[in-house]
């Protein structure tokens, strides 16, 4: 697969990400971490790495719950399919 450099800005740095997802996936993806950065450090006036580790907790927290509801739902759809079989 092709490797594509996209430029992103996050928390008022710029970065260069280099990976096979489309740009505008990876805009979307920064866009969502820099906006997620800059609620927290409004909301609380922490210093930035702390920002950003609390930041990398809530979007892992967020990660973490939305596999186990994955996981949830996959094995609640399984036993509808056996009950219906």
């Amino acid at each position: 697969m092709e490797r594509i450099k996209t430029s992103v800005r996050i928390a008022g740095h710029e970065y260069t990400i280099v990976g096979t997802d489309a740009p505008d996936h990876i805009q979307r993806v920064a866009a969502y971490v820099d906006r997620r950065m800059s609620d927290l450090a409004i909301a609380s006036r922490l210093a930035p790495n702390t920002v950003s580790v609390l930041t990398a907790m809530n979007l892992a927290d967020e990660l973490l719950k939305a596999q186990d509801e994955n996981v949830r739902l996959r094995q609640q759809l399984q036993h509808a399919r056996q009950r219906a079989g």
